[in-house]
């Protein structure tokens, strides 16, 4: 028969021996930011770096999580051939203090098991190797595994949220615009067609029975809304068929799109337009500091202090007249002409040298080095000018909807896109488009 500090003695073993079995699961991020110390832990994700001693084993592990790798030691009986760099592990072990202050934490392992090899010699990444950003975007299967690609990454998934943030403080309601769509928002003819895949001999019928295609735009949409929702916005992949392979041209991209109720000016866009932007900004570099910091050293040394500059700066705002004018007494040499009345070209946009005429009311923000990263204006709600001009150009009957919202409770209302790739290639220095997307698709190429 057990006393009862002898039965109390036996139950603290086996909770001991309980928590010894089972380590609690953390990520690298948690891991190192140091809140677990003394804690039996277990880390899954990939190996940086080996380094066999005579007597300890010394790795780097990381599970996308966070930039900074944690540092693994072991005995050196532990070391294995499989243990490769690439290789994917489980260590569970004694998070403990680091002697090393770069590395502030480190795990001491218990065990280590590898869960999936690599052979490093066919890796077209190599340990300690910077690569060129043109190199590594021949690898869109493997170049998340990069610093710099797993960096972009993070912050692309936490600008998302900032946006979605920003949209939900103030009072916005999402809406999933659809990606097919019969409309032709922008009018340009950039469309890509939807169509099902049929054996050659079926009979050649539309599948919508009208003609459908992927998305250009959710204005169209968000419009509709707008009559029942005093502030909406969308926040998807938009699609356009051009022929380019430019810089700053994808052919499936992320749009930010918004559309206000009861607009009095186009200064309720601007207002918006600047909000957002310095409100994600804000936000991005409070929680991506390390990995913002990798491309403000490495890709565009310099460009953090524009960042910070544009943050405590009112953006300046000119007309249309005064930016021809401007452009008019530049000393660059434009192959475009810049008379009033042309459309300014990125050129135009581009350039950083520092009323009687009739224009529309419309907003574009232009950004050094990316051009327009929004576009918007003041929309048409006068029923009698939109059934003219529908009329003109034979659009009555299938835009019978649109007129439809100018009949039944109209008010002045107006939006504004933002493109979520160039919004990153803002704030982030990045040259090409193609480099802040998981899976650029473009004029001749569409890889995995």
């Amino acid at each position: 028969m057990l006393s009862l500090a002898s039965f109390t003695s036996r139950r603290i073993l086996c909770i001991r021996h309980y928590c010894k079995k089972t380590p609690t699961k953390l990520r690298v991020s948690e891991a190192i930011s140091g809140s677990n110390l003394g804690a039996n832990i277990k880390i899954q994700g990939w190996v940086r770096s080996v380094r066999p001693q005579k007597k300890n084993l010394f790795l780097h592990v990381n599970d996308g999580s966070s930039l900074q790798s944690l540092q693994i030691i072991a005995s050196s009986d532990q070391n294995d051939p499989l243990l490769t760099f690439g290789c994917a592990v489980e260590v569970t072990g004694l998070l403990k203090q680091s002697p090393n202050q770069k590395q502030p934490v480190e795990l001491e392992a218990d065990k280590i098991r590898v869960v999936g090899e690599c052979n490093p010699l066919d890796f077209p990444f190599k340990i300690k190797e910077r690569h060129a950003v043109e190199y590594i975007r021949q690898f869109p299967h493997l170049r998340c595994r990069t610093n710099a690609f797993s960096s972009l990454l993070r912050i692309r998934s936490e600008a998302t949220a900032a946006i979605h943030s920003y949209f939900k403080k103030n009072g916005f309601v999402q809406i999933h615009t659809p990606i097919i769509t019969s409309n032709d928002c922008e009018g340009a003819g950039e469309l890509f067609a939807v169509q099902p895949q049929r054996p050659e001999n079926d009979v050649d019928e539309k599948f919508f029975s009208v003609p459908a295609f992927l998305t250009v735009s959710g204005q169209l949409h968000l419009e509709v809304m707008s009559g029942a929702f005093s502030k909406v916005y969308t926040f998807g992949p938009t699609f356009r068929a051009e022929n380019s392979q430019s810089r700053r041209h994808l052919a499936e991209f992320y749009m930010v799109e918004a559309e206000l109720s009861f607009t009095q000016s186009i200064e309720d866009l601007t207002e918006v337009m600047e909000d957002i932007f310095k409100s994600s900004t804000e936000y991005v570099l409070a929680q991506c500091a390390e990995d913002v910091a990798l491309f403000h050293k490495h890709v565009s040394p310099g460009h953090r202090d524009s960042i910070d500059y544009w943050l405590r700066t009112k953006f300046p705002v000119m007309t249309y007249s005064e930016a021809v004018d401007i452009l008019n007494r530049s000393s660059q040499n434009f192959v475009f002409p810049t008379e009033w009345g042309c459309d300014l070209q990125k050129e135009h946009e581009k350039d950083n040298q520092d009323h009687p005429e009739h224009t529309a009311a419309a907003v574009d923000l232009l950004v050094p080095g990316v051009g327009e990263l929004c576009g918007g204006s003041l929309r048409e709600e006068r029923l009698d000018l939109l059934r003219t001009r529908l009329e003109e150009v034979g659009l009555e009957d299938a835009y019978s909807w649109y007129l439809d919202l100018r009949r039944f409770g109209s008010i002045p209302h107006g939006g504004f896109g933002l493109g979520f790739e160039r919004y990153l290639q803002c704030i982030l220095g990045v040259d090409n488009i193609k480099d802040v997307i998981p899976f650029p698709r473009f004029s001749h190429s569409c890889l995995l």
